[in-house]
């Protein structure tokens, strides 16, 4: 693994370097609060939402869905205020790190997949199979994951709305007949009004490459628990996934019977994730690309397979793990504050021998996790040339909050993510200083994790399209380009 990683790095040391020179950059305060008052006071609803899918481009090898942020689809909340909204997000975002972190140990453990395969006939018993996962609890009240996509499923075509997921494999959504089935925006599917449904047999390959699996009647069964206690069982199947006018037949996802956990609003799960049965890996997609709106904004964008990557995009190496095939790595080397680089060894950020460590790009957590060394180079860096505005007491995960309740513009230290071969995305203010209520008070978006996994958010993310392109074994970032 360090062979792979040192190679990477001496290959991408052949870009061009450019680093970060401004020291600050201009923060619209009212702007942001306004942003706030807004999204309470006006919710977006479903009839103000484009459903349509994009037609996809000239470039018929290009394949798009329309994305949302979750809450402009699942729009129903009982915050009081946009403090209340920020908790809810904040306790959901660490239900989906200790999901990610979760997986990646038991990865890492040894564990082999023959130990999965419980050997049971009532499907039912699944549920109590997985002893890898934690004890099931309900995430219902914490709300859904982060981004939707438009999927068009099955024959005749419907359209679902499915949670957006780089840090899994397994397609799946709620299927009838339900025996247990969270609320969802769309009808649940009904297999019997598909003409391209069909269940697969036990000694299919797709079956095979399930970690969680059983038999009933030479008919493949999963399951797929989270670390935070959400799981879905039911059977496994092909059906046809459409993108517009374009379709791509027999893919296999998992027709839920029983469901539960954080993703309310949501008809089940697209896996963006490096293994055989996520979607880019089945529709043999060279690279897959999206951009992320503001979670609070009432706009859309897209996720695209097959699109070349726009031309002012900063490259980094997509690294894998061997040891964990779901996860895609980012060469990412170091961080700026204020143009300068800190004092955090490139090792801080690479995967070791053992698998452990490096930097993935997740969709679905919000907050960037950081090395507690990491995140105290850069706390301490941005309060010390921030020293001049106004600090206030921490909030939930974060320790760095400012009060800019009497502003309404503010000059802040910049911040920016270097990759291997020198490059740096210098982020907006707006990806890392994020109001906590709609009081002026923000806080810096990043916090410390015990593991050795960094994970960059998608608060983060936000406003850039972010690209994996699987031939060139690079991960791209395009600012300002949803």
């Amino acid at each position: 693994m360090a062979s792979l990683l040192f190679l990477s790095l001496l290959t991408f040391s052949l870009f061009t370097a450019t680093t970060t020179t401004a020291t600050t950059t201009t923060f619209d305060v009212t702007a942001s609060v306004k942003k706030t008052l807004n999204f309470l006071n006006n919710p977006t609803t479903l009839q103000q939402q484009t459903q349509q899918i994009i037609t996809p481009q000239t470039n018929t090898t290009t394949l798009s869905f329309t994305l949302h942020p979750r809450l402009s689809i699942h729009h129903t909340h009982n915050h009081k205020d946009y403090e209340s909204l920020t908790r809810s997000r904040l306790a959901r975002d660490s239900h989906r790190v200790d999901s990610l972190v979760t997986k990646l140990n038991f990865h890492l453990s040894g564990t082999k997949k023959s130990d999965l395969k419980p050997e049971i006939s009532d499907p039912n018993s699944l549920l109590n199979a997985n002893e890898i996962s934690t004890p099931i609890t309900s995430g219902i009240s914490q709300g859904s994951g982060e981004y939707f996509a438009r999927v068009g499923l099955g024959t005749p075509v419907q359209s679902y709305y499915m949670v957006i997921d780089t840090g899994s494999d397994i397609n799946w959504l709620q299927c009838e007949p339900c025996m247990d089935c969270y609320q969802q925006t769309d009808p649940v599917f009904n297999p019997t009004a598909s003409t391209s449904y069909t269940r697969l047999p036990c000694n299919s390959q797709q079956c095979n490459s399930l970690e969680m699996t059983t038999c009933q009647s030479n008919t493949c069964l999963y399951q797929v628990s989270y670390g935070d206690g959400s799981y879905t069982v039911g059977d496994f199947v092909t059906e046809t996934v459409s993108f517009g006018k374009n379709s791509v037949p027999k893919v296999a996802l998992g027709c839920g019977h029983d469901n539960e956990g954080l993703f309310v609003g949501a008809a089940g799960l697209l896996g963006l994730g490096g293994g055989s049965l996520s979607l880019p890996s089945q529709i043999k997609a060279t690279s897959f690309s999206y951009c992320l709106v503001d979670r609070d904004s009432k706009s859309a964008s897209t996720l695209e397979f097959n699109s070349a990557a726009p031309g002012n995009s900063i490259t980094a190496p997509l690294l894998r793990n061997p040891r964990v095939k779901t996860y895609l790595y980012v060469g990412m080397t170091g961080i700026t504050v204020g143009g300068r680089p800190l004092s955090i060894p490139p090792s801080v950020f690479a995967v070791d021998d053992s698998g452990r460590g490096g930097a993935i790009v997740d969709s679905g957590t919000a907050v960037t996790r950081l090395q507690s060394q990491a995140y105290n180079a850069l706390r301490d860096a941005f309060t010390q040339q921030a020293r001049n505005l106004r600090q206030t007491d921490g909030f939930s995960l974060f320790d760095t909050c400012y009060d800019f309740s009497s502003m309404s513009r503010v000059a802040v230290p910049t911040v920016g993510f270097t990759f291997a071969g020198g490059k740096t995305l210098a982020l907006r203010p707006e990806n890392y200083l994020i109001p906590v209520n709609s009081d002026g008070k923000f806080c810096l978006a990043f916090a410390p994790t015990d593991s050795a996994l960094s994970i960059i958010g998608n608060v983060q993310q936000q406003g850039t399209r972010v690209g994996y392109d699987f031939n060139k074994g690079v991960v791209s970032f395009s600012p300002n380009n949803c």
